[in-house]
């Protein structure tokens, strides 16, 4: 059974008041932490590709002096397993955290690291805001690759030269796959236990299949086949590491672009990423909520 406590916000949608776009995520708030057991269950009994779990870190008199609006430490789960970053969930808790106290920043420690969530007031709802861990970008083996593009039916014809498979890092690995043709990132299919076999190999969150249709906005989908679900209709984690290996390849050393996804689920969603030229350094993630009644 679903315990009352947990919320339900679809993050990343086109308004905040519908919650038929974006990614829903789960919100548990907790004073002590449940077992590891129990979270699992509740992800799955949730059923969505991750909940959120949030227990008071750092208490009151210490964070007027620092500046946020409190202090959590957060755990992720999906439906199979515990991941290190989720970038809707975040997002999600944001905006749950401005409607339980209100907006600010909010200081986060994750098993990936320290960030901050801001809640931000937009009309009658939320909008949030994240700052994610460290980006990398490093190469991955050409075997792999190749295994990659066999199991989802591509060919070195359909990649985007321009934007070189990486394997990139904001929190949770993800391997980047460029195509050419907006339709062909459409027609993407693959089997989902070798898709989960494929992923734990690199020790990937997702699959980040991508089209650019022009400098600062792409088209994306992300397969998650080894957290249970076959794919994410708005990811975060992965739009902040796809940000940081555009800034890696000198693709856009600063700026800001803007990720759609969720298009090809029947569930539309926008991710707003902005950055500074600093290799390595975190990118601000943004987007609005809606809650799921």
């Amino acid at each position: 059974m679903i315990p009352d406590t947990v919320l339900k916000i679809a993050a990343f949608t086109s308004d905040t008041t519908d919650a038929d776009g974006g990614n829903p995520a789960g919100v548990v708030f907790a004073d002590s932490w449940p077992s590891e057991a129990e979270m699992l269950a509740v992800a799955r009994a949730v059923g969505y590709s991750e909940t959120a779990f949030a227990v008071p870190d750092l208490p009151g008199p210490d964070l007027s002096r620092s500046g946020t609006a409190g202090s959590w430490r957060v755990r992720y789960f999906a439906p199979r397993q515990e991941v290190p970053f989720c970038g809707h969930a975040t997002i999600a808790l944001g905006a749950a955290l401005g409607a339980r106290t209100g907006a600010g920043v909010y200081n986060l420690t994750l098993n990936a690291g320290r960030i901050t969530v801001e809640a931000i007031p937009d009309g009658d709802g939320w909008a949030a805001a994240l700052t994610s861990p460290p980006t990398w970008t490093r190469l991955p083996p050409a075997d792999y690759v190749a295994r990659v593009l066999a199991e989802f039916g591509l060919g070195e014809g359909d990649l985007d030269p321009h934007l070189p498979v990486r394997l990139i890092h904001a929190g949770a690995n993800h391997l980047v796959v460029a195509l050419k043709d907006r339709r062909r990132l459409s027609q993407l299919g693959y089997a989902f236990a070798r898709g989960a076999a494929l992923q734990a190999e690199q020790s990937l969150a997702t699959f980040l299949f991508v089209t650019a249709e022009s400098r600062t906005r792409f088209h994306t989908r992300n397969p998650f086949a080894i957290g249970g679900v076959y794919e994410d209709p708005a990811t975060g984690a992965a739009a902040a590491a796809l940000a940081g290996y555009l800034r890696d390849i000198r693709w856009l050393e600063e700026g800001a672009i803007e990720v759609v996804q969720g298009e090809d689920m029947g569930r539309p969603s926008l991710i707003h990423a902005s950055f500074g030229p600093e290799p390595g350094s975190p990118i601000r993630i943004s987007g609005l909520t809606a809650p799921i009644r």
